[in-house]
């Protein structure tokens, strides 16, 4: 197609034939195109959460690294609501072109399975670029509490069968509320949740002492963790974090194969091409692996990831899968 491109553009009569077959098949002359001069104008970054919150000091972190490598401003819009959903929502009816990227976190597969209309496909309307890394949840409980290991929790939890012992999360279908949700069930349904709009909100209410637990993010959570006044339980990754290395996975303390680490990545449009996704992901991951990108993301709480694209959308696809089937044993819809 290209060689024909390019045989019909010597010939100047013919320049209206040659953007005629341009037309028929955009995607392949504008990855060729664009590929070798991307970007040339600024980035628009879009993240699904208010200013302020985790995901949003990530996205302008990374915003502030890619516009240093890649010679372009990166421009970071908040454009929160709906659970992440109108951002998303924006950036897959974006153009495909590699200007309009999507910062989430597992959230996003999250609500598939709770929302009945998205006004989108997460499966086919948007692709994953990088994968920056993930922030396991911890369950925690005021310094002044009774509790210093899940066992007892689970114990006091039995004890009290007729309503369960109260936990926080940061809101109804996040990461945390199924952290919360996946324990409960393993341990017999004995927890009631009480959701927040926020992990800030929940963890206000549980340092205070007005509901025992509280499964929140453990980049929210450090510093009153290490502060003293907080008590962390467990961790719900894989395997113990860097950061609070004395805390036991949920795994460990008796629910082996228990895990559910909270990711972050970019997104963009699905058509958008290959070359373009390609060059951003590089991008990224040769960030990632400079000393001090990895040395400021692991005091935010964060295990630095990146790798290949399609890695990520494979994480993405089957997390939407796991979380549907979770959401959908415990009947959680928000419309």
């Amino acid at each position: 197609m290209r060689h024909a491109m390019r045989a019909l553009a010597i010939g100047g009569g013919l320049l209206a034939v040659a953007a005629t077959l341009a037309a028929k098949n955009p995607a392949e002359p504008l990855s060729a195109q664009s590929a070798s001069s991307y970007p040339s104008r600024p980035i628009t970054l879009v993240v699904t959460f208010p200013p302020g919150g985790g995901t949003d000091l990530l996205a302008r972190r990374l915003g502030s690294w890619l516009e240093r490598d890649l010679g372009q401003p990166v421009v970071i819009e908040n454009r929160a609501g709906a659970s992440g959903n109108i951002g998303a929502q924006a950036v897959a009816r974006s153009p495909a072109d590699g200007y309009t990227l999507l910062m989430v976190n597992s959230s996003y597969a999250v609500n598939p399975g709770v929302f009945r209309d998205l006004g989108f496909s997460p499966e086919r309307d948007l692709k994953g670029v990088v994968n920056i890394g993930f922030v396991p949840s911890v369950l925690v409980t005021s310094a002044r509490s009774p509790w210093n290991t899940l066992g007892q929790v689970l114990d006091d939890a039995a004890l009290q069968s007729d309503k369960g012992v109260a936990y926080a999360s940061c809101g109804n279908g996040t990461p945390q509320h199924l952290a919360g949700e996946m324990l409960d069930r393993r341990a017999g349904g004995k927890w009631l949740h009480v959701p927040y709009r926020g992990c800030g909100p929940a963890l206000t209410d549980v340092l205070a002492g007005n509901v025992p637990l509280g499964m929140v993010t453990a980049s929210a959570a450090m510093p009153f963790i290490h502060a003293g006044n907080l008590r962390a339980l467990a961790v719900t990754a894989p395997k113990r974090s860097a950061f609070l290395p004395e805390v036991p996975t949920v795994a460990e303390q008796g629910f082996a194969g228990y895990e559910l680490d909270q990711w972050h990545g970019v997104l963009a449009p699905a058509a958008t091409p290959a070359a373009i996704i390609d060059k951003l992901s590089a991008a990224a991951n040769a960030i990632l692996q400079r000393q001090d990108v990895r040395d400021d993301l692991r005091a935010l709480g964060y295990s630095v990831e990146g790798g290949d694209p399609k890695e990520f959308q494979g994480l993405i696809l089957r997390d939407i899968a796991r979380f549907a089937e979770l959401t959908g044993q415990i009947g959680l819809r928000i419309d």
